[in-house]
């Protein structure tokens, strides 16, 4: 059951949050600089200074390193000159004109080193978000760029530093232009909003755990990145929250009779002592339309979404902050984090106390 009192509580919460993911989930401003920090004395620039390449490989692991290279190949490809593949494993045909980058923490999954391995050994340029340690750095040791994490969070958390990596790799390679100091900064801001102190009425995180919470949230996208950005947030809610989430292009989920049933009607606020079985299907639900692209193409969009779904919430971070679509997509993954984080200590569904120790100050 959740206990929607303790996301005003402080004491409570503090004290319910044992492993810190509140912090933790707050330093994703951090997680960036430090990232940047890394590439810059290693020499990323320079290194990657290799012309235009023939494809970037974003490889695609376990855990945020699926939902952060799908968000990558989302920025990318409207206006890449190359192009961007995203695969479980180094392709057969990698060569010495490729570029692979990689993000996992799991400093022992074998399978991508091996694949790492393989394509520094056929000479591509190879950059590498992991632990120091362990077979997976071993396997780019003196071929490649390794980014090893500086400010220590859970797995499940470490988005924010992986993002940062695959952008300033894309940098490098003049394939995108990221300001990813005014990224750290926008983040910084979004984890002032969203801090446990303040209470929810004025905690864009906290409210949007409220919006969900007993429903099964629809997030569906108005554009690409939208859509990458709502599979993190579906990771998210199955991390911290043990809540599953439906997530699609707006198009497609409208394409799917019952399920588009369902969300014109569980869009209308329920009477509190109603049996939830009553509702279409048995299944209460809240539909949450995903916008972080601007212009004509996307209002047209928005237009055609909320005609068919009036009872939907529409989250547009462009109508909050003045950025690029990168950071307003880094902002609303990180607002979808700390909600999922919320939502967890609420239902008492967190899990993994004691993996993450925070800092001492």
């Amino acid at each position: 059951m959740l206990d929607d009192s303790l996301l005003d509580d402080t004491a409570r919460l503090a004290d319910a949050d044992r492993a810190g993911l509140l912090r933790a989930a707050a330093m994703a401003g951090a997680q960036v600089r430090a990232t940047a920090e890394a590439a810059a004395e290693l020499e990323l620039s320079d290194r990657l200074d290799v012309g235009r390449p023939r494809s970037l490989v974003l490889i695609d692991r376990p855990g945020v390193s699926r939902t952060l290279t799908r968000l990558l190949a989302a920025l990318l490809t409207p206006s890449c000159p190359v192009p961007v593949v995203v695969a479980e494993s180094v392709p057969a045909w990698i060569g010495a004109l490729d570029v692979v980058f990689a993000h996992t923490d799991d400093a022992g999954d074998r399978e991508l080193a091996a694949s790492l391995e393989r394509a520094a050994r056929f000479g591509a340029s190879v950059v590498l978000s992991a632990p120091a340690e362990g077979p997976v750095a071993a396997s780019v040791a003196g071929k490649g760029v390794l980014l090893a994490p500086r400010v220590p969070v859970p797995p499940e958390l470490a988005f924010p530093r992986g993002l940062a990596a695959g952008l300033l790799t894309a940098n490098a390679l003049g394939l995108l232009v990221a300001d990813v100091q005014a990224l750290a900064d926008q983040l910084d801001l979004e984890a002032e909003k969203d801090y446990l102190a303040r209470e929810s009425f004025a905690n864009p995180a906290k409210a949007l755990a409220l919006r969900v919470a007993d429903r099964v949230p629809l997030l569906w996208g108005l554009d690409p990145v939208a859509v990458a950005v709502g599979e993190h947030a579906a990771h998210a809610f199955a991390a911290h929250a043990a809540l599953v989430c439906d997530v699609e292009d707006y198009r497609q989920a409208l394409a799917r009779p019952a399920l588009r049933r369902i969300a014109q009607s569980g869009g209308v606020e329920r009477d509190i002592f109603a049996d939830p079985d009553d509702s279409p299907g048995g299944v209460a639900t809240r539909v949450l339309l995903l916008s972080v692209r601007t212009g004509p193409a996307t209002e047209a969009a928005r237009y055609q979404a909320e005609e068919f779904l009036p009872g939907a919430d529409l989250i547009a971070p462009a109508e909050e902050i003045e950025a690029d679509e990168i950071v307003r997509a880094a902002v609303l993954a990180l607002r979808f984090e700390l909600a999922a984080v919320y939502l967890g200590l609420a239902a008492g569904s967190i899990g993994g106390a004691g993996r993450y120790e925070p800092a001492s100050a």
